[in-house]
């Protein structure tokens, strides 16, 4: 009978440690000390896990984005400079603390006006075994603006991996003929993909969706907005019920979220997120590695 027991609680405790969590990227103004990280079971209540897990080296890390490889390997991309820069950080690890070297990726090097490279974001396409990366960039006189400074008109590029060694050339994802950054790939069903994105023209700055059946497009249909004014660095996961969308109020200076169950239909989330907390991505990683983040 004790020896049934025995059994019994490791094999609970076996399917407690395969169990995954939630884990929440994140950077602190002013983007100069490194990478934080958030910790979720549920989705819905984040706690902050203590220090800093990755330290650039020489220039900011602005709007973290990690994504798991099919291998176990993460890879984590980011902004490196508000102006100047036309490439963006890359580094990898296997568990979270131990970090490749720093790169710089130069992906709007043949764009010799380019005012900057923001907000890179990761997204692994499992049917063409590969990695996309979109950022926002403005390239001053190439497309018609709004009320924004010619400086301040950006459409979306972006460039796949298998690798992280070679790339393909970078290439428009979107131009929707507005100023737009900030955007996310979804895999949703119906349609297949969802794209997340901020309008970011001056009469605007407030979060949208567009949608495709291919995870590069062409993303059409975009929506109304979803958000109020002054929201941006959109986050996304699925908790199985419904589908959380986080996103930073800067201009309330807090953290907020909205769920949706087709993409169309969005209300308010009752959601806790540390103060400070600024915008990331959302991945999940198994329990046991979670808890050697502590």
């Amino acid at each position: 009978m004790h020896r049934s027991l025995f059994y019994m609680l490791i094999m609970l405790l076996c399917c407690s440690c395969g169990k995954e969590v939630w884990l929440f990227t994140s950077f602190r103004e002013p983007g100069t000390d490194g990478l934080h990280l958030l910790r979720s079971d549920d989705g819905y209540k984040w706690d902050s896990l203590p220090g800093v897990f990755f330290k650039p080296s020489n220039k900011l890390m602005r709007d973290p984005s990690i994504v798991q490889g099919p291998d176990g390997v993460f890879h984590l991309v980011w902004t490196s400079s508000w102006k100047g820069d036309k490439g963006f950080g890359y580094a990898s690890s296997k568990d979270l603390r131990s970090w490749s070297e720093q790169q710089f990726i130069p992906v709007m090097e043949h764009e010799p006006t380019t005012v900057n490279v923001w907000a890179p974001e990761l997204f692994y396409d499992k049917e063409a075994k590969q990695f996309i990366i979109v950022w926002a960039s403005c390239v001053p006189q190439h497309f018609p603006k709004g009320e924004e400074a010619e400086d301040n008109n950006h459409r979306l590029y972006y460039t796949t991996t298998k690798d992280f060694k070679t790339f393909t050339p970078t290439r428009l994802f979107l131009d929707p003929g507005f100023s737009v950054i900030d955007a996310v790939i979804v895999k949703t069903d119906k349609p297949a993909y969802t794209l997340v994105l901020k309008d970011n023209t001056r009469p605007e700055r407030d979060l949208k969706v567009a949608f495709a059946k291919a995870p590069l497009g062409p993303y059409t249909n975009i929506s109304a907005p979803f958000t109020g004014k002054l929201t941006e660095g959109p986050a996304v996961l699925n908790t199985g019920r419904e589908w959380l969308i986080y996103y930073d109020d800067y201009g309330k200076k807090q953290y907020g979220a909205v769920k949706t169950t087709d993409f169309r239909t969005f209300v308010p989330a009752a959601v806790q997120v540390p103060a400070g907390h600024k915008h990331g991505t959302i991945f999940k990683v198994k329990r046991r590695l979670a808890d050697r983040l502590k």
